[in-house]
């Protein structure tokens, strides 16, 4: 493992911690912000409310968050926005709106497997996310390398698709905290990976349980990242620390 870089997290709300950041400074924006499912998420170890009045106050709650993010962002970076079936396709139109379609790289799915299905339409069983370039021409991506699924190419790595087959966490998984959403490191690690250089800063202002900073962490990269959940920003601070203590010492100086 590299050696680690230093990890923030504060607990602020989105909009409130942005201000606070240089201009031109993030490589890579990764937004996981409340899908607005109309109803409160609760796990082991933390809960919040996720509820609007409207499709369009969510909307409008976002697109002030995202207009207020932009100018943080440099020419090179990315935004990954990560939101679900209720809202994918007016998030869509909304980072249209603030960016241009021609900012557009690429609507990943996120097919995780896990949950339970129902017997008036087809199981829900992905989540999308957004791939947004400040630059079509000059933002960073190093294609991720996965195993190949054909029998020609068996025991060999190819590039990813726009597919990302990537199990959700049981409730058995080593790494799970018990708090509701939290997404696996594999996935974020993949996503940190091709989308930002290594040295890069990583944003995530609605970072839960910390996956995504812990993802930056563990590539060496920058994470910084809040939330306005109290349990959510002590078990993120919990797991960056373990990381830290996890991670061998700086190599002493040449004499």
């Amino acid at each position: 493992m590299n050696r680690v870089p230093k990890a923030s997290v504060e607990s602020a709300d989105w909009l409130e911690f942005v201000r606070t950041l240089d201009d031109a400074s993030v490589d890579l924006l990764y937004a996981d912000p409340p899908f607005n499912s109309g109803r409160a998420q609760s796990g082991a170890a933390g809960a919040y409310d996720d509820a609007w009045p409207s499709t369009a106050d969510w909307l409008g709650w976002l697109r002030e968050r995202l207009a207020a993010t932009l100018p943080k962002l440099k020419p090179t970076a990315s935004i990954l926005l990560h939101v679900d079936w209720r809202t994918s396709h007016h998030a869509r139109l909304l980072l249209d709106e603030l960016l241009s379609p021609d900012h557009f790289v690429n609507h990943l799915i996120w097919s995780y497997g896990l949950g339970g299905s129902s017997p008036r339409r087809f199981a829900r069983k992905h989540d999308d996310i957004l791939l947004y370039a400040i630059d079509p021409d000059r933002y960073h991506f190093e294609a991720p390398m996965v195993p190949a699924t054909s029998r020609r190419m068996e025991g060999q790595l190819k590039k990813a698709t726009d597919i990302l087959d990537i199990p959700s966490l049981n409730n058995m998984a080593s790494e799970r905290t018990g708090y509701p959403t939290q997404k696996p490191l594999a996935l974020l690690e993949l996503l940190v990976g091709a989308c930002c250089p290594e040295g890069g800063l990583v944003l995530d202002p609605c970072c839960g349980s910390g996956t995504t900073l812990v993802a930056a962490a563990r590539l060496a990269r920058r994470p910084q990242g809040c939330d306005t959940n109290p349990d959510a920003v002590a078990i993120a601070r919990d797991r960056l620390e373990a990381v830290h203590a996890a991670a061998p010492a700086p190599a002493p100086p040449l004499r």
